[in-house]
């Protein structure tokens, strides 16, 4: 199948929507919602979650890949779960716990 050639940011790409922040009760789950409005033509092929720690630091938390899945970093492992199937333009995740 050929894919349209990668669209230079900002020439007509789509748009990000995510919460500014989203309020956790502990030992509860969370929806960390993020999708991605995509123009025609466009497809996302994977979505990254990562953590950012104390000076900025980034850790990855989990990868969503359209055609190999997801994979979850072990601190996270069996505590991630995507929160829709389907495309990966809803790249939400469900932080169990």
């Amino acid at each position: 199948a050929m894919r349209p050639p990668p669209v230079p940011a900002g020439a007509g790409a789509g748009v990000v929507e995510m919460e500014r922040s989203v309020t956790a009760v502990l030992g509860q789950d969370v929806v960390l919602p993020c999708r991605y409005r995509a123009q025609e033509q466009e497809q996302v092929e994977q979505v990254t979650w990562l953590k950012r720690g104390p000076g900025g630091r980034s850790a990855e938390v989990a990868v969503l890949h359209r055609q190999h899945g997801q994979h979850v970093q072990e601190p996270y492992a069996g505590r991630v779960l995507r929160r829709a199937d389907g495309a990966l333009e809803d790249g939400a995740i469900v932080l169990r716990n």
